[in-house]
């Protein structure tokens, strides 16, 4: 065999062995490429929700930092318009109680007052009770003067003055309660019907 065919030889036994070296050695890297990019994209999802609830965690810090927030600014709020509401509310009965009391020089005085609003006149035989209405009466009683040590009939003791100052009064005694009667206003034992005193001709 001379020494070109060696060589052949050989260079086709080389041939035919590298390649399937080359070919083992790049399904290594191959591999070894896809094992680097699945740990790089194992990595990048962790990262990711670590980053996702850092991201949901700073949501609801914000959250609850803003629902606090809202909810004292409510609180706030309603505390103010309750304020509010109080003085209003005070301001109104102030000017209610000095603009619409009532006035033994003005007979009118009581016209525009909402416990007025189905008061007519004198009726014959029926009484007129402010925030109740009419009402019908023992001819007997009708014209009747209410003195004081007399006592009320218990049929009559149940229309209670819902606003005693509208009429210069005071707060009732204890166990006392002023009581429309006809015309007049009566204060009453409530035990017995005892009359006390009367602010007679009050409309």
């Amino acid at each position: 065999m001379n020494r070109l065919t060696r060589a052949a030889i050989i260079g086709l036994t080389l041939a035919t062995t590298a390649a399937p070296l080359a070919a083992e050695a790049q399904s290594r890297r191959d591999r070894q490429e896809r094992r680097d990019d699945r740990r790089d994209y194992r990595q990048d999802r962790r990262e990711d929700r670590r980053e996702n609830r850092q991201e949901r965690r700073d949501d609801r810090r914000d959250w609850r930092q803003g629902d606090y927030d809202n909810r004292r600014d409510y609180r706030q709020d309603r505390r103010e318009d309750r304020r509010d509401f109080r003085e209003e509310r005070r301001d109104d009965r102030r000017d209610y109680r000095q603009d619409r009391r009532w006035d033994r020089s003005n007979r009118d005085w009581w016209r525009g007052r909402d416990d007025f609003r189905d008061y007519r006149g004198a009726r014959n035989g029926y009484w007129y009770a402010p925030s109740y209405g009419y009402y019908r009466v023992e001819p007997r009683y009708y014209g009747y003067r209410w003195q004081r040590g007399s006592y009320l009939p218990s049929s009559y003791r149940n229309y209670y003055v819902r606003d005693p100052y509208v009429y210069g009064l005071g707060a009732a005694p204890r166990g006392y309660r002023y009581v429309h009667a006809g015309n007049d206003i009566v204060l009453i034992a409530i035990a017995t019907g005892l009359i006390a005193s009367v602010l007679s001709d009050v409309f």
